[in-house]
């Protein structure tokens, strides 16, 4: 069989392109102990009334500008404490932890890059700083039901 030199030599270059990414992925993930990000953090979807922290849902500051907020997705509703609007100071670090009774849910906070799927049984966190001040939506970006319109709730960065 005849391969042309150009043939060879993309082929040559394909090879060697493979080879490398491998290379590089294995050191990554082998010798700096980078790993996927997994769902071991688990919890009884039905006893989260009694499970801390999602047992009293809400905003806990954790810091000077630092937060946690605690959520709890469940039939068109998040329970993220006695408000349903969250005011931080501008600068404000948010640690959202959240999960859900029921069925999987999305959860985003529209203009950040806080975006994440809440499934019940599994804890699922995603950190965001707010830098502009604002009222940010949260919301359900998974369809959960008739009432998905209704889910959201709001932070609001003041100054």
């Amino acid at each position: 069989m005849h391969i042309h030199k150009y043939e060879k030599i993309w082929l040559l270059f394909g090879i060697i392109s493979l080879l490398a990414f491998t290379v590089t992925i294995g050191v990554s993930a082998f010798y700096m102990g980078n790993q996927p990000p997994s769902c071991l953090v688990t919890v009884d979807p039905t006893k989260l009334d009694t499970t801390a922290p999602f047992d009293q849902p809400g905003l806990k500051q954790v810091g000077e500008k630092d937060y946690e907020l605690v959520i709890v997705a469940s039939a068109f509703n998040y329970d993220v404490g006695p408000e349903k609007v969250i005011q931080v100071p501008v600068g404000s670090k948010i640690n959202f932890i959240g999960t859900t009774k029921d069925v999987i849910h999305g959860f985003e906070v529209a203009g950040t890059n806080a975006n994440m799927m809440l499934e019940p049984g599994y804890i699922n966190t995603v950190e965001t700083t707010f830098n502009k001040p604002g009222k940010y939506t949260i919301v359900c970006n998974e369809y959960c039901g008739l009432g998905h319109h209704l889910m959201f709730a709001t932070v609001e960065v003041v100054e």
